[in-house]
């Protein structure tokens, strides 16, 4: 089965591929299937603003499309960055850095680091169908950002049970633990019941 990966963020493709194709899921990002659609994500919540992706790009292109909507939910800041999350601060003009650093910026002398990930992810076909998943990975902020890998607030977000962030932790670490691979897990028992129907 052949999903466009309604998004042009790389670290989301290659986490996609990483964990759907061994079960036989070709994912291509829209660029590689000639389509360069910015969807507006207009919804109040992340599966609002998955479906509106993944429905675009299926109109678009008359294929099978999947996308996910994920972000950072803060408890000190009431849920926020939330669905703003890649539009935080400074929006998407500001690199990653300079959106972590304005968090920890505004949680400076707070006590309550508590934050969890949240994806959520939707698949929608041709024919209509529509298939969800959403998973989410309980922390909390750091102090001060670590680690030089992953992408978005990684270097200071550290999972439940660990202390060190998700930058710090490796990609076959976080690909086991984080949100996402959450939300693909129960997104591929969705798939795999589909393509038994």
């Amino acid at each position: 089965m052949k999903l466009i990966l309604a998004s042009g963020n790389k670290g989301k493709l290659r986490e996609f591929r990483e964990i759907l194709e061994p079960l036989g899921v070709e994912i291509v990002s829209q660029k590689e299937a000639g389509f360069d659609l910015d969807v507006e994500e207009t919804g109040s919540t992340f599966e609002e603003n998955a479906y509106l992706k993944a429905a675009a790009i299926c109109a678009a292109s008359g294929l099978p499309a999947v996308a996910d909507d994920s972000g950072l939910c803060v408890d000190a800041l009431g849920g926020a960055p939330g669905v703003h999350s890649a539009r935080f601060g400074g929006g998407k003009a500001w690199t990653d850095r300079q959106k972590y650093m304005y968090l920890l910026e505004m949680l400076s002398g707070v006590s309550d680091r508590g934050a969890r990930f949240v994806s959520c992810i939707c698949c929608v076909f041709p024919g209509g169908d529509v298939l969800r998943a959403r998973g989410e990975c309980p922390g909390r902020i750091l102090e001060a950002p670590e680690g030089d890998g992953g992408f978005g607030y990684d270097p200071v977000f550290a999972p439940e049970g660990c202390e060190a962030s998700f930058a710090s932790l490796g990609e076959a670490v976080k690909n086991r633990i984080s949100h996402r691979a959450r939300a693909l897990a129960a997104f591929r028992k969705e798939l795999e019941s589909y393509a038994d129907r």
